[in-house]
């Protein structure tokens, strides 16, 4: 490996805890960093929606899905890359705890005071392209492995 290709793999993989920090800290914005404008997003496996998305149509999916998680923790491993120049297919393992507000009963409730957990773990999918702004996914395709505990009840 030449220096552009460890500077470039270092890059990729600071793109993927980009990912994780602005999901968990609810910076919408700090995902225009993350994607392409044009970029396709499918979260289907995770109950995202049916198919494929646009990135403007996903990033307003999650912000209004992920507002009843008040807390979430993405735990991502090493990424493998397949390294291409100035493209790349990125896979990395994720291991995510949830947290969802619920009431004394363990009921699902916004303004409860408990935090009722449960994990998802899995993959993501990543093609990503090298821009002038820098790497960014072009292509993610979440692929939910596993759910330990579930949602709470809604009533």
């Amino acid at each position: 490996m030449d220096i552009d290709e460890i500077t470039d793999r270092f890059e990729l993989e600071q793109l993927m805890t980009k990912y994780v920090e602005a999901i968990d800290s609810k910076d919408w914005d700090m995902l225009d960093e993350v994607f392409t404008e044009d970029a396709i997003l499918d979260y289907e496996s995770s109950g995202g929606p049916d198919g494929k998305g646009d990135y403007p149509t996903i990033k307003s999916w999650l912000q209004k899905n992920l507002a009843m998680f008040p807390m979430t923790q993405h735990m991502i491993g090493k990424t493998f890359i397949e390294y291409y120049g100035d493209s790349a297919k990125c896979r990395t393992i994720f291991h995510n705890p949830v947290g969802v507000a619920v009431n004394d009963d363990g009921i699902y409730d916004p303004k409860g005071d408990k935090l009722h957990i449960f994990i998802v773990g899995g993959w993501y999918n990543d093609d990503c392209i090298k821009t002038e702004e820098g790497w960014r996914i072009k292509r993610k395709i979440e692929e939910q492995a596993y759910m330990q505990g579930a949602f709470p009840p809604l009533h």
